[in-house]
C-alpha cells in the first residue's frame, strides 16, 4: 500500500452499503466491525466471508481497515479473542481499535504485525498514559472526546513522533466520559460497553416526588419536559488548521450505526475541506461555503466543537428535543447516465417537475430538474411511487455511479409529505 496521507481522513461503515459510500467520497481509512467484540451492535457489520472481501476492495483503493475489538469482553467471552485475533491477521486488516490492555496483549500474541489503536474508550487524556500504552506496542492513540486541543498538543509534544493520534472530528456526542457508561445498562439490560447503547441519555424526562405519584414534575419551564442529558452533535469542519496545527494525524468520523447517505456526505464534506486546507495550508484557511453546508444536509443534532476549545457549556446541550434535523431526504442513488439519462434506484417518491440536487464525490453539489421520467419499460410517467424501483430521468450530464439524488424535505417547502 501507498504512504498513509496526513491528515487521514477514517470514515464509519457500519454494512457494504455505507463502507461502498465511504470509498466513493474519499476515505483515506475506514473503521469496521466483524460480528463480535465491536462497539456497534446496531448495525449489520460484516460477516468473516464479507470481511475478507472488504479488506481485499479497500486495499485496491490503497484504503486502510481498521477493525474495531473495542468492547470490554467478560471472561466467558475471552477464549474466543484467539481465533478472532488469528482470522482478522489473515483477512488483512491493518489495525485493531482495542480498548482494553489484555485484549491488546492477546492482540499482540495471535495477530503479530497488525497495527494496535487504542480506542476511544481506553480515555486516554495525558501524555503520561499516551506514552505507556506506546511503550506496550500502541502504534495510535484515539483521544478521549473530553480533551481540548491545547492537551491534545501538549500530548503530541511530550511523547514519540511515531505515536499517531487520532480524534473524533464529527459525529454524535456521549455524555460519558469516552464512551464508558452504565446508564444503558442500568435501565434497560443492554450493555452500551458490549456494544448495545440504548442511548438513554437521548430520551425525554421528568421529576417524580416520592409523596405525589403519578404527577410529574417539569425540569424547565418549557411544557414539553426536559431532555436535561442529550448532548449535541460535533462538527469541526471548519477548524481544521487547528486540528492540523494540534498534531492530529487521522481525523475520525463517528457513525457506523448511520446511513449510507450519512456516510457519503460527510466524507465527501471533509474530504473537501481537507484537500482545500492541503492545497493552500494557512491557519486563515476556511471551507467553501457548499462544504459547510453540506454537514446539515443530513440528518443531525444542533452542532458543537464539543471540548475542543474549552469545557462545553451552554451550546452542547439539547434540552428542546430529542430527535434529529433533517431538511433533506434521499431520492434515489444513481446508477448509471449516458449522457440522454441518468439511471437511478429510487429510494423515496418524487414527481415530475421536482427540483432535485445531485451529490457527487468531491464537487460541488448541482440541481437537477425532473422535465421527464421513464419507468424500466420506458413508459413515461409523472410519479416515482416504489422505493427500489428502477427509474430513467433525462438529463445530458454525466452523473459518476453511486452520486446521490436528495430533495429539500416537502415540510421544509410548506408541501405536502408524499
Amino acid at each position: 500500500m501507498e504512504q498513509k496521507r496526513i491528515p487521514e481522513l477514517l470514515a464509519p461503515a457500519g454494512d457494504r452499503e455505507r463502507l461502498d459510500a465511504a470509498l466513493l467520497y474519499g476515505a483515506d481509512a475506514v473503521y469496521l466491525g466483524a460480528q463480535e467484540f465491536g462497539m456497534r451492535a446496531a448495525p449489520p457489520n460484516f460477516t468473516e466471508d464479507e470481511l475478507r472481501q472488504a479488506v481485499r476492495d479497500c486495499h485496491a483503493r490503497n484504503v486502510r481497515v481498521h477493525l474495531t475489538v473495542n468492547t470490554l469482553p467478560r471472561n466467558e467471552e475471552v477464549p474466543a479473542l484467539p481465533a478472532f485475533f488469528d482470522f482478522a491477521k489473515d483477512a488483512g486488516v491493518d489495525a485493531f481499535i482495542i480498548a482494553d490492555v489484555g485484549v491488546m496483549k492477546l492482540a499482540q500474541q495471535y495477530a503479530p504485525g497488525v497495527d494496535i489503536h487504542m480506542s476511544t474508550q481506553a480515555g486516554v487524556v495525558n501524555y503520561l498514559t499516551a506514552q505507556t500504552l506506546y511503550d506496550m506496542g500502541a502504534k495510535r492513540i484515539v483521544m478521549a472526546r473530553e480533551c481540548s486541543l491545547d492537551e491534545i498538543r501538549e500530548i503530541r509534544a511530550k511523547t514519540p513522533k511515531d505515536l499517531e493520534i487520532e480524534a473524533f472530528v464529527h459525529g454524535a456526542m456521549c455524555m460519558s466520559v469516552s464512551g464508558r457508561c452504565l446508564l444503558s445498562n442500568y435501565l434497560t439490560g443492554r450493555d452500551g460497553n458490549r456494544g448495545d447503547c440504548a442511548q438513554p441519555c437521548r430520551w425525554q424526562y421528568h421529576l417524580l416526588e416520592e409523596q405525589r405519584p403519578g404527577e410529574f414534575i417539569e425540569l424547565t419551564e418549557d411544557e414539553h419536559g426536559t431532555y436535561f442529558l442529550n448532548s449535541q452533535d460535533m462538527c469541526l469542519i471548519e477548524h481544521i488548521p487547528e486540528l492540523v496545527e494540534a498534531g492530529i494525524t487521522s481525523f475520525k468520523i463517528e457513525g457506523r450505526a448511520k446511513s449510507a447517505f450519512y456516510v457519503g456526505a460527510v466524507t465527501n464534506a471533509y474530504r473537501a475541506a481537507i484537500d482545500g486546507y492541503l492545497r493552500d495550508p494557512s491557519p486563515d484557511y476556511a471551507p467553501e461555503p457548499w462544504i459547510v453546508d453540506e454537514v446539515r444536509k443530513i440528518s443531525y443534532r444542533d452542532y458543537c466543537t464539543g471540548f475542543y476549545f474549552g469545557a462545553p457549556k451552554d451550546d452542547s446541550h439539547i434540552y428542546y428535543d430529542g430527535i434529529y434535523i433533517r431538511d433533506w431526504d434521499v431520492i434515489a442513488n444513481v446508477l448509471s447516465s449516458d449522457g440522454e439519462f441518468v439511471t437511478v434506484t429510487q429510494r423515496n417518491r418524487f414527481f415530475r417537475g421536482d427540483e432535485l440536487e445531485v451529490m457527487t464525490p468531491g464537487e460541488e453539489p448541482f440541481p437537477l430538474t425532473v422535465t421527464e421520467m421513464f419507468n424500466e419499460a420506458m413508459e413515461p410517467i409523472d410519479v416515482a411511487p416504489n422505493p427500489m424501483a428502477t427509474i430513467k430521468i433525462r438529463c445530458d450530464r454525466d452523473i459518476p455511479q453511486g452520486s446521490v439524488l436528495r430533495i429539500r424535505n416537502r415540510s421544509q417547502k410548506g408541501e405536502p409529505n408524499g
